[in-house]
């Protein structure tokens, strides 16, 4: 029998995952590491192993999480997908923020603005929940604000936002930083004694859900 690479990318992928279970997965305690979203959700991208984090710009544990959580996501393997989704938890202030994130998305300037925004937030004090303060902010990153504002505004933004509180909703988040894994785990870290230990929950999920989908 012969594999092509892709046939042997996917065989090395299951494998690798059920190895990974008894040493990491297996381990995990329900309750402290984790807790089950039920019912399960499934992936927004068939075929792969959906990564959620639940943040706000307004979180300052957000703001130190992601500096570790942006280079950890970079080297996820290829079947597992990452997505951020800020919350607004009802506050007008944080829906605002979320706004900022996703007019930021859809202009192509998240990837250079996004741990700016965090600084300016928690180490810097700006107010960007506030619409004014943000435009001059903005305007010092050599954003047009006026196409920023028809898209912070624009009925694609609303209805990102509001996709990003029904999520909330769904998988009963309520606090931030949160990350989900599979549309089936939620991290708790009830014991973590750092946030990078969240991550390696997370990897552990991964493995877990690999096995699990491999296995069914």
């Amino acid at each position: 029998m012969t594999l092509n690479r892709r046939q042997f990318n996917h065989l090395l992928i299951a494998s690798l995952g059920y190895c990974a279970l008894p040493a990491a997965a297996a381990e995990l305690v329900e309750g402290e590491d984790w807790r089950a979203i039920n019912p399960p959700y499934p992936s927004d991208i068939p075929g792969k192993i959906e990564v959620l984090e639940f943040f706000s710009y307004g979180c300052p544990h957000c703001s130190h999480l992601n500096p570790l959580l942006t280079p950890w996501a970079e080297e996820l393997p290829e079947d597992v997908a990452f997505r951020q989704v800020p919350v607004s938890f009802g506050r007008a202030a944080w829906k605002n923020l979320s706004q900022l994130f996703f007019a930021l998305k859809d202009l192509g300037r998240l990837d250079d603005l996004h741990q700016a925004v965090f600084d300016a937030m928690q180490k810097q004090r700006i107010k960007l929940y506030r619409e004014d303060t943000m435009i001059a902010w903005l305007k010092e990153q050599d954003v047009d604000t006026d196409e920023f504002m028809d898209v912070f505004n624009s009925f694609d933004v609303q209805t990102q936002v509001g996709r990003s509180d029904y999520l909330v909703d769904r998988f009963k988040i309520d606090a931030v930083p949160t990350l989900t894994v599979g549309g089936k785990y939620a991290v708790l870290g009830r014991n973590a004694k750092s946030l990078k230990e969240l991550l390696t929950i997370a990897d552990g999920l991964i493995a877990k859900t690999r096995a699990n989908n491999t296995s069914a």
